[in-house]
């Protein structure tokens, strides 16, 4: 088995901002990474953000001038693939496309050694099936970075169905050693974070496309909902802002991959009022206009600070996403430990999902979706079975 120790070289296939990331991360780490795009552009471009970075983390004494010199040192930009073959693991950050990730696959292992790993970064895909395309399936493994990737610590590791399970402690210890907060999870649609995360869009979109409760039309109604989850939930950033930054066409098509991959799961079902967003090119923070408009300076408008309203639909919101964490668990997608770390390293919750069912009682989450499931009769609402468990059981997630 490979031993990546802080000699391994590394590979990193794709220069966008999350090879870019990773491979700054591994140079980091001490390790000789070598990175390649088929675009000698988005290289140059590679090259020249990394040199910013690190002169704004020199000027701010986030790093040392010799520290930052090894970096650039540590990182070889390749004019081709076959520049990889010496590499102990190759972290692949290209386009979300199957056939596309299948292909590279191929095209790697007639370059590198038997021993190399091959790690996706994909977001939504499934490690199994990208295995299919391998002459050895056992050496592949899910490596799911959070972006910016030098800063967000969250890592998911994620084993297929042919990946050697002796790969996962290596790999594990690899993230810790790059300082990183890995977490294993199965391969299921959207991993842990996107699987979970999807109500907090999903469900605010509902609530506003309702008109719910009094709830304002146009950006006043967005912004309600944004201040009602940092107001009363603790999150940094409300769902509709969070969208925008993310961007609408990057978040919609991840929700409609989830849906999609579950076989059109009610609970995941994707949102015509952001599809029209998508299709009217208003992508959020990045093209000026989203649900927000970030062209004119009176983007934000005034919320409506109604408490009542305001608790509501935090409670609304987090009701659907406990149940999602609870049925994770329930699932065995990963581990309460894990689910909770993802959570909150990964998308900055205020807590972990799961211990704030604890903390709020399994029997008042369940209380909130039958009060929904009885409204609307629909499936998005059921209960996970382990949530009606543990409420009937009066049992907690952590002792």
């Amino acid at each position: 088995m490979t031993n990546l120790n802080a000699k391994a070289s590394i590979g990193i296939l794709g220069a966008g901002t999350m090879g870019s990331g990773i491979a700054q991360v591994a140079a980091s780490a001490g390790h000789p990474t070598i990175l390649f795009d088929s675009n000698p552009a988005m290289l140059e471009k590679s090259k020249t953000e990394l040199n910013k970075t690190l002169s704004r983390l020199l000027e701010k004494s986030k790093i040392t001038k010799e520290e930052s010199d090894t970096i650039i040192q540590n990182i070889r930009y390749a004019n081709s693939m076959s520049e990889m073959g010496s590499c102990k693991l190759i972290v692949e950050a290209i386009l979300e496309d199957l056939s596309v990730k299948q292909q590279v696959v191929k095209e790697l292992e007639e370059i590198v050694g038997d021993e190399c790993i091959l790690a996706s970064n994909t977001s939504s895909l499934s490690i199994t099936s990208i295995a299919g395309a391998a002459r050895i399936p056992s050496r592949i493994i899910g490596l799911h970075f959070f972006n910016p990737a030098p800063l967000m610590p969250l890592v998911e590791i994620i084993p297929g169905l042919a990946t050697n399970p002796d790969l996962l402690p290596e790999v594990k210890r690899l993230m810790l050693d790059w300082k990183k907060s890995p977490v294993f999870v199965k391969d299921t649609p959207g991993f842990i974070v996107n699987r979970v995360a999807r109500p907090y869009y999903g469900e605010s979109i509902r609530i506003y496309e309702e008109r719910w409760n009094d709830l304002p039309e146009g950006p006043t109604g967005f912004a309600t909902i944004d201040w009602a989850m940092k107001e009363f939930g603790g999150f940094r950033m409300g769902p509709f802002e969070l969208m925008d930054m993310i961007g609408n066409d990057i978040n919609f098509t991840v929700t409609e991959t989830v849906w999609k991959q579950f076989f059109h799961d009610p609970k995941f079902k994707p949102s015509l009022t952001q599809k029209r967003l998508v299709e009217a090119k208003r992508f959020g923070k990045k093209s000026g206009q989203g649900y927000y408009n970030y062209i004119q300076e009176d983007k934000f408008p005034e919320p409506f600070r109604n408490e009542h309203l305001g608790k509501k639909i935090k409670d609304r919101v987090l009701a659907m996403l406990i149940n999602e964490a609870v049925d994770a668990v329930y699932l065995n997608v990963a581990s309460c430990e894990d689910i909770d770390l993802a959570m909150t390293k990964g998308v900055n919750y205020p807590k972990g999902l799961l211990k704030w069912c604890d903390e709020w009682g399994a029997s008042n989450v369940l209380a909130v979706l039958e009060d929904l499931h009885r409204e609307y009769s629909e499936e998005r609402y059921r209960p996970s079975v382990l949530l009606r468990r543990m409420a009937k059981e009066k049992s907690l997630f952590y002792q």
